[in-house]
This record gives structure tokens, sequence and C-alpha cells, in this order.
């Protein structure tokens, strides 16, 4: 479904940052390409779409990601947010074909890297408003750092979480090391280290994800959490939110992710990761389907 709005502007920083404003929403916004944005009620909706791509996350798809949370950030009427996926699968994580197209330079790909990627996860860690992840299917490396830098995840029976980067890429993990935040150390250790994957199960068990439904579930049961959440006077949320944040950046949290994120980067001038490079798209792949099995 296609939707109509009519925009009501807010403020004179709206106009100046390029918002919409106080959206009227009546179903799905058509303005973007590779994520969908539809407003129900006080929650926004935004989900990856590029199901003929697993929702592999292209600069477009993570750019119109970041212009959705702006306008929902800037929407008074939204009070919480679920990122989710068309299709299949919530992502398979970065478009490495996309990636593999971008030129090997270190200051370039250390610039993209840092706005796209530990830019975009801080941004959903500070975000002011609750977020949700719907989890289904497929939930893959930086798939996984989106969903984990969610305050809640939620997930259909057939979720799976797989991060290979260091297996397949020679790389010190994705760039944002969320991990073991959310998993504890020992079993973000083994997660990482055989870049084997892990049910949605078995997230629940060790408390990374909050519920685990049916699939025909999954956006049911997703939004009557949000609904619930949006009940909580929003002010008082979003600074409870800040509170909960604060409490995990004073045992080192964000410094640990931003550390982590220039470890990452020196991987890329390796000879391992030359190596990788060097042999070729479909052989990245195919050791990461391996692993994800």
């Amino acid at each position: 479904m296609v939707g109509w709005t009519f925009t009501v502007w807010n403020s004179p920083l709206q106009r100046v940052a390029g918002l919409t404003g106080r959206t009227e929403r009546f179903g799905i916004m058509s303005e973007y390409q590779d994520v969908t944005y539809e407003v129900v009620g006080a929650v926004a909706r935004i989900y990856h779409n590029r199901p003929n791509r697993r929702n592999a996350e292209g600069t477009r798809l993570l750019d119109e990601l970041s212009l959705a949370l702006t306008r929902a950030a800037a929407d008074d009427e939204v009070r919480v947010v679920i990122i989710g996926g068309t299709g299949d699968h919530f992502s398979a994580g970065h478009d490495v074909k996309e990636a593999m197209e971008r030129p090997d330079v270190v200051e370039t790909r250390y610039a993209y890297e840092e706005t796209h990627y530990l830019g975009l996860c801080l941004r959903l860690w500070d975000f002011p408003k609750p977020t949700i992840a719907q989890v289904q299917g497929a939930c893959i490396a930086g798939g996984f750092m989106v969903a984990n830098m969610c305050d809640l995840l939620v997930a259909a029976d057939d979720a799976y979480f797989v991060d290979s980067t260091c297996v397949t890429l020679a790389a010190a993990a994705t760039e944002v090391l969320v991990h073991p935040w959310v998993m504890g150390m020992r079993t973000a250790k083994e997660f990482l280290y055989t870049g084997q994957r892990m049910t949605a199960a078995d997230g629940y068990r060790i408390g990374m994800v909050n519920r685990v439904v049916a699939r025909s579930e999954l956006t049911e049961t997703a939004m009557k959490l949000a609904s619930d959440i949006a009940k909580a006077p929003p002010f008082a949320i979003k600074m409870l939110k800040r509170s909960l944040n604060r409490t995990a950046d004073m045992q080192g949290f964000r410094n640990a992710i931003q550390a982590h994120f220039d470890t990452h980067e020196l991987c890329h001038t390796t000879q391992e990761y030359k190596q990788v490079r060097a042999s070729g798209l479909d052989a990245t792949i195919a050791r990461a389907k391996r692993l994800a099995q």
C-alpha cells in the first residue's frame, strides 16, 4: 500500500534540516526506495526494503534509514520506533558487492564506515525514543549491529544471528562491537571466533532477545510491545532511557565501541585482509554461507 501525506511544519529547524515536519500518515511512505516508513498510532515502523538482496545494507539503504530516523525523532506524535525488514529476512548485513567496488583506500573507507556504520549505530543507541528491532530470518553482521543497538529485540522463531567477519573477511568483527554487551563475554568470543550461527531461541536464553514468537505473530507482537511502551509519558521515558544508557556508558560501553572501530579499521591494512579481498567476492560469500548453515 502506498499512502498519501500532507505536512505540518513545526519549526524553522525542521525546514532547514529538510524534514517533513509532522506528517499526517495514511499507509506507507513512498519517498524512499530502500526503506519503508509507516506510522501506526504512536509507532513508526522503518523497514529495510531490499528483499531481493536479503535486505543487504547498501549506501542508499543506510542513508534512507538515517533520514527516516530523523523524521521519526522530529515527529512529536511518534513515541516508539520499530526497525524491521520486508520479506524473509531482517538483513543479511553489509552489501559486500557494493563494498568490494569501492576504492580500497584507508582514508576513504574510514570516513565512509565512521558515518554509515559507527555513526548510525551510535545514533540508534542515543535515539531519544525507545527502539525495537523486529527480526525474522537472517540477521547478519551489519544487520546484527543495527538490531542490537536497538533497545529491545523481538525475534521470529526462524531468526538467526551470524557475524563471521573475522573468519571470512580477516577483520576484527564488524565495525561496532556490541556483541559482548548483549551476549556476555564468553558467548561473544565463541560466536565471533567460530562465525557460527545463533538461533533466536539461544539468543533468548542468553538474554540478547527479549521475546521469540512464531513468524506469523512477529509483527503483531512487536506492535503490541511498542504500543504498550508508547503509553508511558514521553519525556519521562526519554529520561529513563538516557539514564539506562548512561549506566552502560559509565561501564565503558561508548569508549569500547569507539576504540574497537579503530581496531576494525586497522585490520583493513593487513596482508590477511588483502589476500581475502584479492580472492574475490564469490569466494568471500561462499565462505560466509558455509558458516551460516
